[in-house]
């Protein structure tokens, strides 16, 4: 407690002064000299009520500002007491701490305030010995499900039995499933339910994400409009351009009296720029009229093996062109449900777009495989180029997105959609260097 040299100097000294004052006033009455002795234990009486007070006055506040520390109260005020250095690191921890516990609250009001303004609904519970208290509601949960700002988990329950339940069940661990909820006896609503659990300093939360299926597909509904909207913009906006600026050029010269053989020349190749850009965006319009007015297809069973090597057979030109190997590795037995003219027409693309990816490079191989397990048929077309970038990755699928000069950006586009109408799914990936574009179809 006291570890300032200067508080035990002044300790000892006390002590000294009251031993001496009792050796002196036993002295005086050894010496018969009364009332000076008596004059003397009144001297030591007021050093002894000093000292009692001085160790009281430094108990009291080392204790007052160990409590306060405990209890984390950082409201006392000690600027009184601070000038005396016999406090100084007791002080100095106590502001130490006092900022560090300033900073936390404003941390926590910043994150806080953060989770109250996002529109998902967001809960974390704490585990207390068996039980789970509310760590935390956020505002969204609270107003979108009516339910008041509870600390217990019991009276949650209560309010949102369907949703608790299905915590319960999986024993407050990690969820990822959709869940019904009523609300204030309403039609039921569907929610995307997330949960997961974690360990933080031996204490247990689970966090709870809510979120309506009709704000994640709006969301994603909004994000592929906004994608869609600008690509558009690009294209037509690389056709007007130029084309504005090509009339605006045309009006000059048929201003003039008189056009000379150069002027003529200026007219005709003006007029083959507009005719190629026209075309360009003749061949958008198209592109968008087929992804937009896609044919429902029409199945039956079909040898994958047959339709594989037909795909083959008539790429096989730019094969031999671009000196690139095809390695058809197909053994399956047994026919798939699916429309042979559009799936033929996604294999193909799937064939172009991996030729196109093999132009600059030295090993150029495409290898196509084909497994099936647990009712789905898998077909992947593997080559060796340099594989999808990571800027462009959520892209590759987006209409009228392309690489190339030459491209109209709705392949990939229009296999995803064939695909979906088949019931399905394509996706993509990259595995030691090579990009593998796989076709999932269901069958039945």
């Amino acid at each position: 407690m006291f570890k300032t040299l200067q508080t035990y100097k002044l300790l000892f000294f006390r002590l000294i002064a009251i031993v001496l004052g009792i050796e002196i006033s036993i002295y005086f009455f050894k010496s018969h000299m009364l009332f000076t002795g008596i004059f003397g234990f009144f001297i030591v009486f007021l050093l002894i009520r000093e000292m009692y007070f001085y160790v009281r006055n430094f108990v009291l506040l080392y204790d007052k500002t160990i409590a306060s520390i405990l209890q984390n109260d950082f409201s006392s005020d000690f600027t009184k007491h601070k000038a005396n250095k016999n406090y100084g690191d007791l002080f100095q921890l106590y502001d130490t701490l006092k900022g560090r516990q300033n900073e936390q609250i404003s941390k926590d009001i910043i994150y806080r305030s953060i989770l109250n303004n996002i529109e998902t609904g967001i809960i974390i519970l704490e585990k207390q010995e068996n039980d789970w208290n509310i760590f935390l509601m956020n505002d969204y949960f609270s107003s979108h499900f009516n339910v008041p700002k509870v600390s217990k988990w019991k009276y949650l329950k209560n309010q949102l039995p369907s949703l608790c339940e299905i915590i319960e069940e999986d024993d407050f661990h990690e969820i990822k499933t959709s869940v019904e909820i009523s609300i204030n006896e309403q039609a039921a609503q569907t929610f995307v339910l997330q949960a997961s659990k974690t360990e933080i300093f031996e204490r247990e939360y689970c966090i709870v994400l809510l979120d309506s299926i009709q704000n994640v597909v709006e969301k994603k509904e909004k994000d592929a409009w906004v994608n869609l909207m600008k690509v558009i913009s690009h294209e037509l906006l690389n056709s007007i351009t130029p084309i504005r600026s090509i009339c605006q050029n045309l009006q000059d010269l048929v201003e003039q009296d008189s056009l000379s053989a150069e002027d003529l020349e200026d007219i005709k190749n003006s007029v083959e720029t507009m005719l190629r850009r026209s075309d360009h965006l003749q061949k958008f319009v198209e592109g968008y009229r087929k992804l937009a007015m896609l044919p429902s297809p029409k199945k039956q069973k079909t040898e994958l093996q047959p339709l594989i090597e037909n795909c083959l057979q008539i790429m096989n030109p730019l094969f031999k062109k671009d000196g690139i190997e095809a390695v058809n590795t197909i053994s399956l037995k047994g026919p798939i449900n699916v429309d042979p003219q559009q799936t033929e027409q996604v294999i193909i693309n799937l064939l172009m777009n991996s030729v196109y990816a093999l132009k600059n490079m030295t090993q150029k191989q495409i290898l196509i495989s084909a497994e099936a397990k647990e009712n789905r048929t898998y077909i992947k077309i593997t080559d060796t180029g340099s594989g999808i970038e990571k800027e462009i990755e959520n892209k590759v699928f987006l209409p009228f997105f392309t690489t190339r000069n030459e491209g109209a950006g709705i392949g990939l586009t229009l296999s995803k959609n064939i695909i979906e109408a088949h019931g399905g799914y394509i996706s993509f990936k990259t595995e030691n260097g090579k990009t593998v574009f796989e076709i999932c179809l269901v069958e039945g």
